[in-house]
C-alpha cells in the first residue's frame, strides 16, 4: 500500500501546468488553474549517466610504500640563517622573521615547518621564510623540520634561541 502511494505522489508530481493570466504573467504549477486555460507542460526524462562498469584497481600501495621509502631515505640538513642564536628582539611588539636554508631541495611531499618552543607554528609549507607577531617577551628556542606529508619528521635544525623584549606593565618605569 505505501508503495502505491509513493507511486502515486511520484506521478502526479511529474505533471506540469503553465498558464497565462490576462496581464500575461506566466505561472507554472502542479495543479491546473481554475479559471485560467493552461497548457500541460511536457517533461523529458532526466538525463542520467550509468556508473562505470566494476574494474579491477590494481594495488598501488607497494609503490606508494617505495616512494615513502624514497621520502624518508632522503638526508637532508636544514638550518635556521636569520635570527642567529642568541638573538636579541628589541624592545617593540614581539614581530620577527625566522629563515631557514635546506639542502638537497625538498624533494615531492616534503615541507618546512617552524617550531617556536617545540610547538608548530603554522602549517607544514614549502618556503623558508616565517613571519612572527606578537610573540611573548622572554626566551624563545626556534627549529625549522623538514616533514613528510603525514607529519612525519625528517630532519630537524639545531635550536636558535631568541630573547624576545616587550614592555609590561608590571614593571613600570621608577624615576
Amino acid at each position: 500500500m505505501l508503495t502505491g502511494l509513493l507511486v502515486l505522489s511520484f506521478a502526479s508530481a511529474a505533471q506540469i501546468y503553465k498558464s497565462t493570466d490576462a496581464e500575461g504573467n506566466v505561472t507554472y504549477s502542479d495543479t491546473p488553474p481554475v479559471n485560467t486555460p493552461s497548457e500541460k507542460v511536457e517533461i523529458r526524462e532526466t538525463n542520467s549517466t550509468p556508473p562505470p562498469p566494476d574494474i579491477d584497481y590494481v594495488d598501488v600501495s607497494a609503490d606508494d610504500s617505495a616512494q615513502s621509502e624514497e621520502e624518508d631515505t632522503e638526508s637532508y640538513t636544514v638550518g635556521i640563517t636569520a635570527p642567529v642564536n642568541e638573538t636579541t628582539i628589541p624592545m617593540g611588539p614581539g614581530n620577527f622573521s625566522v629563515a631557514a636554508s635546506v639542502e638537497p631541495a625538498l624533494a615531492q611531499g616534503a615541507l618546512l615547518q617552524l617550531y617556536v618552543d617545540g610547538a608548530a607554528s603554522g602549517i607544514p609549507q614549502l618556503t623558508n621564510n616565517w613571519d612572527l607577531t606578537n610573540v611573548f617577551r622572554g626566551a624563545h628556542d626556534l627549529t625549522v623540520a623538514v616533514v613528510n606529508s603525514d607529519g612525519t619528521k625528517l630532519a630537524e635544525s639545531e635550536p636558535v634561541r631568541v630573547y624576545v623584549l616587550r614592555p609590561s606593565v608590571n614593571f613600570k618605569n621608577r624615576n
